[in-house]
């Protein structure tokens, strides 16, 4: 599996143990009811060394909720970001090297429908 694939399905795999009563995808849902969490495949670029492969990349991740304010929303964020910051260095293959968070926002979407978005950086080395 690439790089990405692996990343992508282990923070899925860690948010659902981390949050059993949301739904999380790693593609937008075609009827997903709100609450949820999406985790885009990460964009990778190279990150190597003379002698070992690398990647370094960003992830993004978005929890949608509805409300007439945001707090379930906010809660469910911060139970995210702390799923994905204490993954596992080791995945097949790969070592993360660091795992960031970079940046996040809250942000109303319509009537009673919010988005929260983190973005993380990371760096992984072939083992």
């Amino acid at each position: 599996m690439i790089a990405a694939t692996l990343m992508q399905a282990m923070l899925v795999a860690r948010v659902r143990a981390a949050i059993p009563e949301v739904a999380v995808f790693d593609a937008a849902p075609v009827r997903g009811h709100r609450p949820y969490v999406l985790i885009d495949t990460p964009a990778l670029g190279d990150w190597g060394t003379k002698d070992a492969a690398g990647r370094e990349g960003r992830v993004v991740v978005q929890a949608f909720d509805t409300g007439e304010r945001p707090e379930r929303l906010r809660d469910l964020a911060a139970r995210v970001e702390a799923a994905v910051l204490s993954a596992p260095a080791e995945l097949a293959g790969w070592r993360v090297a660091s795992l960031v968070f970079l940046r996040g926002r809250i942000a109303r979407e319509g009537e009673g429908r919010w988005v929260a978005v983190a973005e993380f950086r990371v760096r992984m080395l072939a083992v």
